[in-house]
């Protein structure tokens, strides 16, 4: 059963990578409209009649979302059976389904009723964290047999509070990047790092698009340099940590691609597949940081323990 858990919760978790990626296309070429104002079906049809590109990647996406909920339930059920045992098992099974089914409604409402730029911002929020518990049952289901094990590491309280707290801002500069897509602030903006013509200060002139673009870059660098400087903190004093020497190291270079992808979404003009990539790194970092969370939890429950 190890061995079908195993297949199971890696075919889950790339399959919520498809569904991130899908929400994103579906926003970045305006096709939330693809099928109307019908939903679950398209345009009143389980197949349609009229054919449209916005209607395929519309359609594709939902298709897409409902496959991989199913395996995620599946997931979700047999973890809780067979390794529930497991203190982040149960937790984590239920965060997968229940966070997996809310992005779907928001979906849903949007298509049915409309929704705010502001509420379908946190749509790809809501996704994130479905993916992480995904990603984080995948990472228990590998240790049971103890071939991916990470057990014995401690990390001190202070870095445990500043992971959690890390976690939580790019939870908010998440949003804020959605939210530039979903008010089509994307290329308000026509130089990089600044607004206009190298300006940074230029506010009185500012949009509300260029508002949202330029708050979402500040928060962004923020976020970088949050980044950095912890990276550094963690090779200080975890470096004879194989997990965190490289678990950073990797964090370290997804932040650093995400901020390269996203100047190149300016520098390209919004090119899809450049823009695409911006989305999955960036999925990719909260995982990482996810996996921390997971770490530290353990490490507060031995240091409880003591």
């Amino acid at each position: 059963m190890i061995r079908t858990l195993k297949w199971l919760s890696v075919v889950s978790t790339i399959g919520m990578l498809f569904i991130l990626l899908g929400g994103a296309l579906v926003t970045k070429t305006g096709s939330g409209a693809g099928c109307g104002d019908s939903w679950p079906l398209c345009n009143g049809q389980l197949i349609p009649s009229v054919i449209t590109p916005e209607l395929v990647i519309e359609y594709s996406h939902r298709l897409v979302s409902s496959t991989m909920g199913v395996t995620i339930l599946a997931l979700a059920v047999l973890s809780w059976k067979f390794i529930g045992h497991i203190r982040e098992v149960k937790f984590l099974s239920f965060l997968s389904v229940f966070f997996l089914v809310l992005q779907g409604l928001i979906g849903a409402a949007a298509v049915i009723w409309g929704q705010s730029d502001f509420v379908l911002a946190s749509h790809f929020g809501i996704s994130l964290i479905s993916f992480a518990a995904v990603f984080l049952l995948m990472l228990l289901i590998f240790e049971v047999d103890q071939k991916f094990d990470a057990k014995a590491l401690y990390i001190q309280k202070k870095h445990r509070v500043e992971i959690y707290l890390l976690t939580l801002y790019t939870i908010v500069v998440v949003y804020t990047g959605a939210l530039v897509r979903h008010a089509n602030a994307n290329l308000v903006c026509a130089d990089w790092p600044f607004c206009d013509n190298g300006s940074a200060f230029n506010f009185s002139s500012y949009s509300m698009e260029q508002w949202i673009q330029m708050g979402h870059r500040v928060i962004a660098g923020l976020l970088f340099i949050w980044t950095l400087i912890f990276f550094i903190k963690m090779m200080k004093h975890y470096r004879h940590s194989r997990i965190m020497l490289w678990g950073w190291t990797i964090t370290l270079l997804l932040i650093i691609s995400q901020v390269v992808f996203g100047a190149f979404i300016i520098f390209t003009l919004l090119n899809l597949g450049v823009a695409l990539m911006h989305a999955l790194v960036i999925t990719c970092f909260f995982g990482m940081l996810s996996y921390f969370i997971l770490l530290s939890s353990r490490s507060a429950k031995s240091e409880k323990e003591r």
